[in-house]
């Protein structure tokens, strides 16, 4: 075998062992990935009971309620389109209100949206660009895109 030949076949073995780890690295990953939607792509979609998603928009004004020992929160996220019920069990951000932004990761069951983590807003400039992005093509938000 001629050293052209051989470095050929060595480049070739090296493309297939590449390709199969990028493979391996991306089907790892497929179950880890965690999908964005907004209150009316919701309403609107079928999302499988059981996936995990993250809804964003803005907690309704008026929607928020405790119950129990204080750690259930009941509330509404919207995009000023379209609301979504959701519950929450644990402690709130100290940032977390009525009428700002939010982004909150769990399921929908039966069309309630469970959140096991919220995420509140850091400012009254900040809007998380997926949030802000859904309210734009909602038509209903027109501040600057997520600093």
């Amino acid at each position: 075998m001629t050293p052209k030949r051989r470095r050929l076949w060595f480049i070739i073995a090296g493309l297939i062992l590449l390709g199969t780890a990028a493979a391996l690295v991306l089907t790892a990953l497929r179950d880890n990935v965690v999908f964005f939607f907004s209150p009316t792509e919701i309403a609107t979609e079928t999302i499988p009971s059981g996936r995990q998603i993250r809804i964003g928009g803005l907690v309704e004004t008026g929607s928020f309620e405790r119950s129990g020992n204080g750690l259930r929160a009941r509330f509404r996220v919207t995009d000023l389109k379209t609301a979504v019920p959701v519950t929450y069990d644990g402690i709130l951000p100290d940032l977390f209100r009525e009428g700002q932004g939010v982004v909150a990761a769990g399921t929908v069951v039966n069309g309630v949206f469970r959140a096991t983590e919220i995420l509140a807003k850091h400012d009254e400039n900040y809007m998380p660009k997926d949030v802000a992005d859904a309210l734009m093509k909602a038509g209903q938000w027109k501040g600057d895109r997520g600093q």
